[in-house]
């Protein structure tokens, strides 16, 4: 199996940049006053190719798997977490699904590898309102343990990423926020970081779910031991399938996708980042379409933000995941919408603009 990768047209339009910025400061402010915001709008304008941008139908897409690495001891709860924490979603009892509630956002989980049957006991063909399961072939027990062999093969790795692009296929709206859950998932995103930014993996490696610091040097070392077993791998897909993760792989298919089809992509913290880095070193142009919600507590991913030239527009000090920080951030996006259609102009306000310059004192 090869999966193609969609190739991405440059959507930096000069003229529509320029319209954009006409609109802005001809609003009844200061030039730049109201600082990122306005930068916000004119991304979301180019994004979507219009000086008057609407976000429809927002998804909430929380991609969730489990680790074959946490059998090495890398995080402080058991793998059991991942299929608990799914229905905690189903059931609306996570932080994501109160944000999700607050801001209408359409939340959809999706089981890329969970070691769990979240329809076992139904009839065939049933479904969960809430719910889609995008296992790859194989993948009913999540990855294998990267540290003695790769974490999917190849052919599950092209799966992942095709299945990813076919549920963003299948969702309306043009905006994507990107969420994650699995236990050990940092430390598949550190590993992807180390290579690709071809950093020390300590620089890369944090608490993850709240280790101590004695438990983050041991789980460095195994970290160490990982990228040392796949020393060869230089690229992109190759690592992702060494090391990565089915939900970090079917994400970044989704972030390819909805990429080609203009939608925005609000990204989350440190996993769902490393999708996006994945994506970005398959095709550049991906960061065009990409917002980055917040700047997670989680060691590595200022590293990442570093990589990819990117700016976050939060700083919280979250590392919750789940998108929690891209929910937070949504508001944001709406705002910056809402200035550019309903903010007056100088003109129609009848507001005197700012003069050339200060008359001289006689």
């Amino acid at each position: 199996m090869k999966t193609s990768i969609p190739k991405l047209l440059d959507i930096n339009n000069q003229d529509l940049n320029r319209t954009l910025q006409k609109v802005l400061d001809s609003k009844t402010k200061p030039h730049g006053s109201l600082g990122q915001l306005e930068d916000l709008a004119l991304k979301i304008g180019q994004i979507l190719g219009t000086q008057y941008p609407v976000l429809l139908a927002p998804q909430m897409v929380v991609f969730a798997a489990d680790h074959g690495l946490c059998a090495r001891g890398i995080s402080a709860f058991p793998s059991d977490v991942t299929w608990q924490m799914v229905e905690n979603f189903l059931a609306g009892g996570a932080a994501v699904s109160v944000l999700a509630r607050q801001h209408g956002l359409a939340l959809t989980v999706v089981d890329c590898g969970v070691k769990h049957d979240f329809l076992a006991g139904r009839p065939a063909g049933s479904v969960r309102l809430g719910l889609q399961v995008r296992k790859a072939d194989g993948a009913e027990h999540g990855t294998h343990n990267s540290s003695s062999q790769a974490a999917m093969s190849m052919a599950q790795c092209e799966q992942a990423l095709i299945h990813g692009r076919e549920l963003v296929k299948s969702l309306p709206g043009n905006a994507l926020l990107l969420g994650e859950m699995g236990i050990g998932n940092s430390s598949a995103a550190s590993l992807l970081l180390a290579r690709i930014a071809k950093l020390d993996i300590a620089q890369c490696t944090g608490a993850g779910t709240g280790l101590d610091a004695a438990a983050v040097q041991r789980k460095t070392a195994v970290l160490r031991e990982v990228l040392h077993r796949h020393a060869d791998l230089n690229q992109p897909l190759e690592i992702l399938a060494a090391m990565g993760g089915f939900e970090i792989a079917t994400m970044t298919g989704a972030v390819l996708q909805a990429a080609h089809e203009r939608r925005v992509i609000l990204v989350d913290g440190f996993i769902a980042s490393s999708a996006v880095m994945l994506a970005h070193a398959l095709e550049p142009l991906v960061l065009q379409r990409c917002i980055f919600a917040h700047r997670s507590g989680e060691r590595g991913h200022e590293f990442m933000l570093q990589h990819l030239g990117v700016e976050a527009l939060l700083d919280l000090g979250l590392r919750l995941g789940e998108g929690s920080g891209a929910a937070l951030a949504w508001p944001l996006l709406k705002s910056a919408c809402l200035i550019l259609h309903e903010m007056a102009s100088f003109e129609a306000a009848g507001v005197s603009e700012k003069t050339s310059a200060a008359p001289e004192l006689g």
